[in-house]
């Protein structure tokens, strides 16, 4: 393990904007990132097109192994909606993911996002830990409820998502 925490160290990842070539190799990583949603290759191409500005792809030696995909709220241009975070295996546990959505938040897409939400499911440790500490690093207020309940949206199938919502002050300030 010490071998690979040096080698990841040794080689940071790239992060940049996903182009819709980068579809099938985030498809890829996020089926081997359970306990995540799979969505379609599709879906995916359309991420890394339509909404590249708001999502993160990280590559190391020409392989994706970390993706966050998002989208500014039609409806609340201050608000960021994180809708997935995926690290691969051989890059957990080294900050990757607070990286790539530190990455987001320095984009001129997101200069004027004050919050970040994202959805996470009660057991799902590893993305509470990561948006914690997230909120923490960042100064910001995390706070959450249940959204899409396990009865009323999943018809019993699929374990309530609590909405997260981090509330960042001092973008909040320098935005009055």
């Amino acid at each position: 393990m010490q071998h690979a925490i040096d080698m990841f160290r040794s080689k940071a990842p790239v992060l940049r904007r996903p182009d819709a070539r980068d579809g099938a190799a985030i498809w890829e990583l996020v089926q081997a990132c359970k306990p995540l949603d799979e969505n379609s290759v599709y879906c995916n191409l359309v991420q890394c097109d339509h909404f590249r500005d708001t999502c993160v792809v990280a590559e190391r030696d020409g392989r994706v192994v970390g993706w966050v995909s998002g989208y500014i709220l039609p409806n609340d241009p201050q608000t960021l909606f994180v809708w997935q975070v995926a690290v691969h295996s051989s890059a957990r546990g080294l900050g990757l993911g607070s990286l790539m959505l530190a990455s987001l938040m320095e984009r001129d897409t997101c200069k004027d996002v004050t919050r970040m939400q994202t959805t996470i499911t009660a057991d799902n440790e590893a993305s509470w830990s990561l948006f914690r500490r997230f909120s923490r690093r960042r100064g910001g207020e995390l706070s959450s409820q249940a959204h899409f309940t396990r009865d009323t949206h999943f018809r019993g199938l699929q374990a309530t998502e609590h909405m997260v919502t981090i509330t960042f002050r001092d973008r909040m300030e320098a935005a009055a």
